[in-house]
């Protein structure tokens, strides 16, 4: 697969204690994007897991989430996958429906991950 062009943000900043991520797809390792919420969802949620880990933190130091979902019909199949990735306390999460810029997609995640002491 050729190399996508570089976009004008970073995938992760490390501020103050806090990991800042940006917006994460379901995109594949070939670029194509799984069928339905949950399959994207876990897909999403793998990735924001591998980009922590760069860091030395995983999804258990997340503390906030921002959710877009295209479609608000998948709104209890997507909690129902997300729950099955995080711990109580669960992250502080907001969730919306929003149209995404990729075709195919269905949701968005960004996270906030805060460092361990």
């Amino acid at each position: 697969m050729a190399q996508a062009p570089a976009l004008p943000f970073s995938k992760l900043r490390l501020a103050k204690g806090l990991a800042f991520l940006s917006g994460e797809m379901a995109f594949a390792e070939d670029g194509s994007i799984p069928e339905g919420i949950a399959a994207q969802t876990a897909l999403v949620l793998k990735r924001i897991d591998d980009t922590l880990r760069t860091a030395g933190l995983g999804l258990d130091d997340v503390v906030q989430v921002a959710a877009h979902l295209v479609d608000e019909a998948d709104f209890a199949s997507f909690n129902a996958e997300y729950r099955k990735h995080f711990k109580d306390p669960l992250p502080v999460r907001t969730t919306v429906v929003a149209r995404l810029l990729a075709p195919g997609a269905l949701l968005e995640v960004t996270v906030v991950a805060a460092q361990r002491n």
